[in-house]
């Protein structure tokens, strides 16, 4: 599948995004291993989510979806679930590998997780070594998938300093803490999204959060809770960078997540001139929302300050072409990681926005890019949801249409993404095969 976007500058008006992705897939793991029923309403539909739905019904978990968005789940408590008859596929899903990594290194069962060719290649060491600390024992493909993950290990609480910021990682060795012997930490280089410790908590976790320091014993269990999953801000940051882009645009994205450990890229636009308002704020349960006004902006190049990109992490695909629509020369650095994500980040943005006109420097954990008008043409998405999404905004301004390859995996985080940008004025066309270039 592609899509081909025509030159159409989106218009003023009021939407909402779907749900936040890795809420959804925290709020199944955790509803599934709580004592009691959990209902989970604004629960993300995409196929990430759906392939950990899935692994948990293998493994026994008790699941009704009374609506499209909204999830019962009966929880069979913390040693409740079953050994699968099968391999776990993960699809695209890199939370859900690791975090399952950490949850089932506790049970009692041995089981394999797989996934699509994209999370075959991406790394899964740093999640092995700690929790093989912890007395894990998870064979894998030199580092990469796919994991079997070895049952009836006793597990012990450690202190583990993250060498690379990862909520991922942090939250694998937390899950597995729930059934270690003693307490277990993690300490954070720098901060990362906490929505499983918020998630934890909620759920009647004794667990102590402090200057970047995670604690908590082991042998706790979950009771059930009803969880709201607020709109997911890396959705919204799509949809953000188009009304920026707009001309005499002024959009509002209802009941979006404000996490603090999230909102990186709002502050980042906001450096480079972006007319952003935060109103409404509130709560769903344990997360902050709020709506996100969002006024056409002229936006200026900055030197991104290295410290906000944990706080950013999947929406430098949107800065990178905010940067090539931005006066001047952006320069990132610090965002090596993004060269393990669903793709290599750098390099795919990098090469996207050379095909569309962009001048960009390259290096080896980052990339500087020069602003200016972006042309028309063909871009490889690599498969990755986000930077496909990233050039199909790109398109809504170039001066002619730009054709967006490989465009499937979009429907991993953000079911009807073509048909909301169209909603608010976008001219996206898809189409199945592949366009010549």
């Amino acid at each position: 599948m592609h899509y081909l976007v025509k030159p159409a500058a989106l218009r003023s008006g009021s939407i909402a995004v779907p749900g936040d992705k890795s809420i959804s897939h925290r709020a199944l793991m955790l509803g599934a291993i709580a004592d009691g029923e959990s209902v989970v309403s604004g629960f993300l539909q995409g196929e990430d989510c759906q392939a950990t739905l899935a692994a948990l019904q293998a493994m026994g978990a008790r699941l009704d979806i009374p609506q499209p968005t909204t999830l019962r789940i009966s929880g069979v408590g913390m040693r409740g679930l079953r050994q699968p008859a099968t391999t776990l596929d993960m699809g695209n899903s890199g939370t859900a590998m690791r975090l399952f990594s950490g949850l089932l290194c506790g049970h009692p069962f041995t089981t394999t997780l797989t996934g699509d060719a994209s999370l075959m290649r991406r790394p899964m060491r740093r999640v092995i070594e700690p929790l093989g600390r912890m007395g894990a024992r998870i064979d894998s493909n030199d580092g990469l998938p796919p994991l079997t993950i070895h049952g009836g290990q006793s597990l012990a609480g450690i202190h583990y300093p993250l060498p690379v910021a990862s909520a991922q990682v942090k939250s694998a060795i937390l899950l597995a803490g729930l059934y270690a012997d003693a307490e277990t930490s993690v300490v954070e280089p720098a901060p990362t999204r906490d929505h499983t410790e918020r998630m934890l908590q909620f759920m009647g976790v004794e667990l102590q959060a402090e200057d970047g320091r995670i604690r908590m014993r082991g042998g706790q269990t979950l009771r059930s809770a009803d969880i709201d999953v607020p709109g997911d801000l890396s959705s919204a940051a799509f949809v953000i960078l188009g009304a920026l882009l707009g001309a005499d645009c002024e959009l509002v994205i209802k009941g979006v997540g404000m996490n603090p450990t999230r909102t990186g890229v709002i502050e980042i636009l906001r450096q480079m001139g972006a007319a952003i308002e935060i109103e409404n704020c509130g709560s769903a349960g344990f997360e902050p929302v709020a709506d996100i006004r969002v006024r056409s902006s002229v936006l200026s190049a900055i030197d991104v300050d290295p410290a906000l990109v944990s706080l950013a992490i999947d929406e430098f695909p949107v800065l990178f072409i905010a940067a090539a629509t931005a006066r001047g020369r952006t320069r990132f650095s610090g965002i090596g990681e993004l060269r393990v994500k669903e793709s290599d980040r750098i390099r795919a943005m990098a090469d996207g926005l050379r095909q569309l006109g962009i001048k960009v420097q390259e290096y080896p954990d980052g990339a500087s890019v020069v602003g200016g008008g972006f042309t028309g043409g063909v871009v490889e998405s690599h498969g990755d949801h986000r930077v496909a999404m990233s050039f199909a905004v790109a398109g809504t301004v170039a001066d002619a249409p730009v054709t967006v390859r490989n465009t499937d995996a979009v429907d991993t985080s953000f079911p009807g993404f073509a048909d909301l940008m169209r909603s608010v004025g976008a001219d996206i066309r898809v189409s199945p095969g592949q366009p010549s270039a």
